[in-house]
């Protein structure tokens, strides 16, 4: 089994205990939005960079919280296990619309999901293993599933 590595971060709704994924084109799997690093990047680096590019958001640093590293069957590569580093944000960045969220390069789709319980899996629509069954089991334990910030 190959090992894809990625970074990835969590954004809670801040009203509803909701967790923001994408689904990129051509796939029919919900995910945390992040990607894979470029050369010599730490796994900050990569998701500041990641969510501007998905997102066009602008990430504080300082807003940023090491959830875990967790390991799961990717979701749309067969054969491959995808390592995350996974990051909490305190809040939501500042320009992002929750209602109305942009979305960017690869990513077809972008939207607020329960947490629990996270809907079924369907021929339509999945939900990337990372994410069902390492982040929200992660965020349970870290008093985080809630919705906002858990400082």
């Amino acid at each position: 089994m190959n090992d894809i590595r990625v970074s990835a971060l969590v954004l809670l709704h801040p009203l509803r205990p909701e967790l923001l994924m994408v689904r990129k084109t051509g796939t029919t799997s919900f995910m945390l939005p992040g990607g894979k690093p470029e050369t010599g990047e730490t796994p900050e680096d990569t998701i500041v960079r990641e969510i501007a590019e998905e997102l066009g958001l602008d990430l504080d640093r300082h807003r940023l919280h090491a959830l875990g590293t967790f390991s799961a069957a990717a979701a749309n590569e067969a054969e491959h296990r995808v390592i995350g580093d996974v990051f909490c944000y305190d809040g939501l960045p500042e320009e992002l619309d929750g209602e109305n969220i942009a979305h960017l390069a690869e990513i077809a789709e972008a939207g607020w999901f329960p947490i629990d319980p996270l809907p079924a899996d369907t021929d339509v629509r999945q939900f990337a293993p990372l994410t069902r069954n390492e982040v929200i089991p992660a965020l349970r334990v870290a008093g985080r599933s809630e919705g906002g910030s858990a400082d």
